[in-house]
């Protein structure tokens, strides 16, 4: 599995505790991918452009699940599921994290990052992430109803490709302040023009030439 965290800028100081913890817990022999936001980064991000880069990330299969979160955890998950194909849980708890994992099969979660964060609240995270990692994804909960969990977690699934535009048509319909802004995040552009499948890649090759170019001038530098 390819885990790729990336949070809001709001909470960039709170990416070292993401990502150590996600690299503790993550099954084993999985590639854990930070891409931010950090407290040294130009730029800043907010949880809608986080969203639609979660969404390109997902989209384009150049990871197979995100760890993300904002100050609530609330509007980072509502603006994720806006973006087609990605299915982000809500999980302040870690029996929220493990039932997400086990029931709805998703490839996102969302933690909320800016409250209670004293001893306790990073104590909760922790095993939040270590309940999420616990077991496979998908088996169901609870067993005596796995079947049937697992038939409702696919027609959602598909209620969803059938709603939404493609990842390809909704990049074309945003408005340019959005793309202007996520086109900044160069870790995430080349990460996908790497490892993404070449059509999402090559989205920015139209619309987004300028940008994509100087990020492509760039791509050697990144694994």
């Amino acid at each position: 599995m390819k885990i790729g965290i990336i949070q809001a800028s709001s909470q960039a100081s709170k990416n070292e505790l993401i990502s150590s913890t996600v690299t503790k817990y993550a099954p084993k022999g999985s590639e854990v991918i930070n891409f931010g936001c950090t407290l040294d980064e130009k730029y800043e991000y907010s949880y809608i452009d986080i969203s639609v880069l979660i969404g390109m990330l997902l989209a384009s299969g150049a990871v197979d699940f995100v760890v993300t979160g904002c100050s609530s955890g609330q509007g980072m998950m509502l603006a994720c599921n806006s973006l087609p194909g990605v299915i982000c849980g809500y999980a302040p708890t870690p029996k929220d994290a493990y039932l997400f994992a086990q029931i709805n099969n998703g490839n996102a979660v969302s933690v909320p990052l800016g409250e209670d964060y004293a001893w306790a609240g990073k104590e909760n995270f922790e095993r939040t992430i270590e309940a999420l990692f616990s077991e496979p994804f998908g088996q169901g909960y609870p067993k005596s109803e796995a079947e049937r969990k697992l038939k409702d977690t696919e027609k959602l699934k598909e209620i969803r490709k059938i709603g939404q535009v493609q990842i390809e048509e909704l990049l074309d319909m945003l408005d340019s302040s959005i793309i202007d802004v996520i086109m900044k995040k160069k870790d995430v552009i080349m990460y996908v023009q790497k490892h993404g499948k070449k059509d999402i890649a090559a989205i920015g090759q139209t619309r987004f030439r300028s940008a994509w170019t100087s990020a492509s001038a760039q791509i050697s530098n990144i694994d």
